[in-house]
């Protein structure tokens, strides 16, 4: 039972450390094909913290130079086969070309990171306020077309909300992620010494 109880104990130790070591998960990798004498795709657009792979598929020599940048970089030249990376730590417009083949130009455009913005709670006043007159219109006779319209209304303001908490959902705290794997941990821990026999 002891050796149960390190193994699990060994296992989530192992775990945690991966995902405190993890990269970001938002960073992300795009490529850049280098074929028919042209940079494929010839504008792109990511953001601060990722990078660009740019791949040589020609015979002849390819290179990408930046002719203006926030930050300038220079790769070697590229034979058939081979790639170069780099990855953008400053927002904005990178224009560059192959100093080769003059003609071969492209640009990448760098947003900057995305930052998870906290949306204000919804106000559950504007809807009870609404509901209130929906349920006391039945009551009289004249008001039903009235109260359709704020009741119709209602419903619109409800759908961005719902929209701007689908686009924050993904984003977790890792802290958060963190306390529940040790929470989880701490109840499997308890419940092996709470199952011993004896004990």
């Amino acid at each position: 039972m002891k050796r149960l109880a390190c193994l699990v104990l060994t296992a989530i130790f192992l775990i945690l450390q991966a995902l405190c070591l993890a990269p970001p998960a938002n960073a992300a990798t795009q490529q850049v094909m280098m074929q028919g004498y042209a940079y494929g795709p010839a504008a792109l657009t990511v953001r601060v913290g990722d990078t660009v792979t740019w791949m040589q598929h020609d015979q002849a020599p390819h290179d990408v130079v930046t002719t203006s940048a926030p930050v300038a970089f220079r790769s070697p030249q590229l034979a058939a086969g081979q790639s170069w990376s780099h990855t953008f730590t400053k927002p904005g417009t990178y224009s560059y070309y192959c100093s080769v083949h003059p003609d071969m130009r492209a640009t990448v455009t760098v947003l900057a990171a995305e930052t998870p913005t906290k949306q204000p709670p919804p106000t559950p006043s504007k809807q009870t306020k609404a509901r209130p007159t929906a349920s006391s219109a039945p009551s009289s006779s004249s008001p039903p077309t009235s109260s359709a319209a704020p009741v119709s209304e209602t419903p619109a303001p409800a759908a961005p909300v719902t929209q701007q908490a689908a686009a924050t959902g993904p984003s977790l705290d890792p802290m958060l992620l963190v306390a529940g794997v040790v929470t989880a941990v701490a109840v499997l821990c308890l419940l092996l010494v709470g199952s011993r026999p004896g004990g």
